[in-house]
């Protein structure tokens, strides 16, 4: 499965420390052509130079014994041609009818055990997200997605939502859903291991599956399917090729599987842009396209709201530099306490720091490409926003730098209502640690609560959305009318999981043309009625006594 050596692509021995991952084929380790290299995101902040030209070195030089035993390199990666990607659907597509056989209650196993495999290994996971970079902060955030998405109660309630039957005269009536055979995912650069994870749930609805690992950032993702998922698909008796795992590249490996009649299902994780040209040429093939695109999330804050959680809600947009979906991106706040709101984030901003990834209090992730982050910020402040703090890069130790390669947590404040969405930090998606508070034009509460609930829902985008206030009158009438989105929060951190709600899908430019919340093994499935009839005679079926 795993090679702590130089695995069949290539020709050094490297330390134990360093793993090395073969493509996984049918059940089989295939060799590459050629490798990828992971250097730690430790490395990348102490010499990005002496990093970098690591990688490459070992990438034209695999044989390069001083490269491979440096400190800063952890492992590598084989690296996929046309051929093994088509490879890697093929046996997809032969395991995935006998896969689908196999009893819905055997399949689900495989997320109670999943989940067992993640705690068990929850330092290596850890130590794997850090590796790549994520602060162990946020990679604890992520491996809660993953234990409340195949918690027990988020298992039994996916198995009621599999199969339903009802017994009608003398006729036994089955709504059930059925898999839809081979799936592709693409996991994104920002989250590799914890979206391809996701894959488990495809594969417990009865699909076989192929993921892809992004070729700059595979060592994680390789990691979890090869040495947590595969060995119990093996222990639970699936056969071979109901998982492949292929690093590959991004254009090349999607254009094939689009083309590749054997693949059903494609779920992809990317920008909005890319994603809905995607989601049609994946209809022109006959293929279902998955979306799980951008998000340009909102928090609303109310008058009576608890503005120091409401505050903490929002600093949320700064975990990771932004560059996670499902952060805030834009507040609205009730004029009446925008003054109180702006100056509690601007209080607690101060909390977010950067530094290398493994130490506790960092929640600041190195941005390689600002240029965006400072045309957003010049539009916002030439059009009459306010810089609240923020708005310079850093350095390791939070020392403004114009050479820093960390962002400040940036705060504007929008005044205005009617125009906001002129402005492109308010619009779009930005993936910065970039957050604009719009505080409108003071009004009568029913004029502002309307406002409010039209600029929600008039978002073209539709991942999370937040609500604070203590008013059941303001709560329920969010909860009856914001239709944008795939998940209301109510008081509540914006970007925290919980059993039962869905972890990623949502309307509009997040989710394509069949956007919604997003749950995986449903996605990945669809339903089918069944009728058992007993003693029926046809003819009255259809005519009755007449």
């Amino acid at each position: 499965m795993r090679s702590d050596a130089a695995g069949t692509a290539g020709g050094t021995e490297p330390p134990k420390r360093f793993k090395s991952y073969d493509l996984l084929i049918g059940g089989e380790d295939v060799a590459g052509d050629g490798w990828v290299y992971t250097v730690s995101g430790r490395s990348l902040l102490e010499d990005v130079f002496t990093s970098v030209s690591l990688k490459r070195t070992l990438e034209q030089n695999p044989e390069s014994e001083e490269a491979a035993s440096h400190p800063y390199v952890i492992g590598r990666c084989a690296v996929a041609d046309d051929k093994a990607i088509d490879l890697a659907t093929q046996a997809a597509a032969e395991a995935a009818p006998l896969w689908a056989a196999v009893p819905l209650e055997d399949r689900m196993r495989l997320g109670t055990r999943f989940r067992e495999e993640l705690l068990a290994h929850e330092d290596e996971f850890l130590d794997m997200l850090v590796a790549e970079s994520h602060p162990v902060k946020l990679a604890r955030w992520e491996l809660s997605c993953l234990l409340q998405v195949y918690a027990p109660g988020s298992l039994r309630w996916y198995t009621k939502q599999m199969r339903v039957e009802k017994q009608y005269g003398d006729r036994s009536l089955i709504l059930h859903r059925q898999p839809d055979g081979v799936v592709g995912f693409n996991p994104p650069q920002n989250a590799p291991a914890p979206s391809a994870a996701l894959a488990v749930l495809a594969m417990m609805a009865g699909n076989a599956v192929v993921v892809r690992a992004p070729r700059s950032i595979a060592l994680s993702t390789m990691w979890l399917l090869r040495d947590i998922v595969m060995p119990l698909l093996e222990e639970i008796g699936a056969p071979p090729g109901v998982l492949n795992a292929v690093c590959s590249n991004p254009k090349q490996t999607l254009d094939r599987w689009v083309a590749d009649p054997l693949m059903d299902d494609i779920f992809y994780i990317g920008g909005s842009q890319e994603g809905l040209r995607f989601e049609q040429s994946c209809i022109a093939s006959g293929t279902k396209p998955i979306l799980e695109l951008a998000g340009n999330d909102g928090i609303v804050v109310w008058s009576d709201a608890d503005v120091k959680w409401a505050a903490e809600a929002i600093t949320e947009s700064f975990y990771g530099s932004g560059q996670i979906c499902m952060v805030p991106n834009y507040v609205l706040v009730h004029p009446d306490i925008a003054d109180a709101l702006v100056a509690e984030v601007r209080e607690q901003v101060k909390a977010i720091k950067p530094g290398y990834p493994e130490e506790e209090d960092v929640l600041l992730s190195p941005v390689r490409r600002s240029e965006r982050f400072f045309r957003l910020l010049s539009q916002a402040l030439d059009n009459g926003a306010e810089l609240v703090t923020g708005g310079n890069r850093t350095e390791l130790d939070g020392t403004v730098s114009e050479t820093g390669v960390f962002l400040q947590p940036t705060v504007l404040k929008v005044t205005g209502l009617e125009h906001a969405r002129t402005f492109d930090v308010v619009r779009e998606e930005t993936f910065f640690p970039l957050i604009p508070i719009i505080v409108p034009e003071a009004a009568d509460d029913e004029e502002l609560l309307e406002s409010f609930l039209q600029f929600v829902n008039s978002n073209q985008y539709g991942l999370r959305n937040s609500l604070w206030s203590r008013s059941d009158k303001v709560v329920d009438t969010f909860v009856r009318r914001v239709v944008n989105g795939g998940l209301l929060k109510i008081n509540d951190s914006h970007i925290g999981f919980l059993p039962y709600l869905p972890s990623h899908g949502g309307t509009g430019l997040t989710g394509g043309a069949f956007g919604e919340a997003n749950y995986p093994m449903l996605k990945t499935s669809h339903v089918q009625g069944v009728s058992i009839a007993h003693g029926v005679s046809p003819y009255q079926a259809v005519f009755g006594d007449a």
